[in-house]
């Protein structure tokens, strides 16, 4: 009898430790996800703190896409974007999480539309690592409507700032405000 239990016991370990091996897989995959969403969120964190080096260091592999984000977030802090809602994150496939970001900023609040904007962040993030990122916004059609008015309108004031010998974001945040607020008085 002792020999059975003993036996008994030893089956019953092995067969706990082989159905509890099957997981372990499957936990290594959520994990990536996880992951993937958690280093997502540090670069959210990054950009809108607003410090182009805390942004820089999670863009270390990115290179295609470094330059584009490091001016979008000075343009965005001179825009004064504040978040309003971090809306849930998207994880797409094992490579490709989205971010979309609900923030009032001083672009719209210049078109009076009553609306906040929705920039999403398309992050490809490949061995834990960010590698590209592209944006979307659902920007009003009134936005391209007013920046193509201010650029016919007031070449003078869109050119130099936004287009001239050393555009910076700001100035030419600044120019846009301006353009949309006369664009809005006609």
């Amino acid at each position: 009898m002792k020999t059975f239990k003993k036996t008994f016991l030893l089956i019953s370990g092995c067969l706990f430790l082989i159905i509890g091996c099957k997981d372990v897989p499957k936990k290594k995959n959520n994990m990536n996800k996880h992951t993937n969403l958690d280093i997502a969120s540090k670069f959210i964190d990054a950009f809108y703190s607003f410090n182009s080096d805390s942004l820089q260091s999670t863009l270390k592999y990115a290179n295609d896409s470094k330059n584009d984000i490091l001016n979008y977030q000075k343009w965005a802090e001179c825009g004064n974007y504040k978040v309003m809602k971090r809306n849930d994150f998207i994880q797409k496939n094992d490579s490709l999480v989205l971010c979309p970001i609900t923030v009032k900023e001083d672009l719209i609040g210049a078109l009076k539309v009553g609306f906040n904007v929705t920039d999403t962040f398309h992050l490809t993030i490949l061995n834990g690592k960010i590698r590209s990122i592209e944006t979307s916004s659902n920007d009003p059609e009134l936005f391209g409507e007013a920046r193509n008015w201010a650029y016919q309108n007031r070449p003078e004031l869109m050119n130099k700032a936004c287009k001239g010998e050393i555009p910076t974001p700001c100035e030419c945040v600044k120019a846009t405000v301006e353009g949309f607020v006369e664009f809005m008085n006609k």
